[in-house]
């Protein structure tokens, strides 16, 4: 396998750990306990946050495994789009690009969020927000599982 290939899967399979980890951490009483966290503290925004990059990653990984050239700058939309034209073009399942898209909304809806409540700090509370994503952060961390399982498995067939 290529090394660039092997890292952004290695990165992808961290991401998601990193996604899993961070909701335990903010619905486990015992480990904010044990690493000092007020009760209150989640982490869902970084969950989803986390479950983007495994995605993108993912996507990534498969695009240079098959040998598709991507610019330094501009990743992520280079990224989408060519992903797109693979799944368009018949090399992709489609219910990969609905997964990929989905997280990515949710990515630019929770910047959405940030730049509202910086604009509004005092009409809302973290919690608020925070509780708001539990939801979506869910369903993040499966659509992010099942786009890197079946991604690595297609990329491991092409090596």
């Amino acid at each position: 396998m290529d090394l660039k290939v092997k890292i952004l899967i290695e990165r992808a399979e961290n991401e998601l750990l990193a996604s899993r980890a961070l909701k335990m951490m903010s619905e486990d009483v015992s480990l904010k306990n044990l690493t000092e966290l007020p009760p209150d503290t989640t982490f869902y925004s970084a969950v989803i946050s986390h479950a983007y990059y495994a995605i993108f990653h993912s996507a990534k990984a498969y695009l240079l495994s098959k040998n598709v050239s991507l610019p330094e700058q501009g990743q992520h939309q280079a990224v989408y789009f060519s992903f797109r034209s693979a799944v368009r073009n018949g090399d992709l399942d489609a219910e990969l690009l609905a997964l990929y898209e989905e997280v990515k909304i949710k990515a630019e809806a929770l910047l959405e969020i940030f730049e509202k409540e910086e604009k509004n700090r005092a009409k809302f509370t973290y919690k608020t927000v925070a509780e708001a994503n539990k939801e979506p952060a869910e369903s993040s961390i499966k659509n992010a599982r099942t786009f890197f399982t079946h991604l690595r498995g297609l990329i491991e067939n092409i090596y």
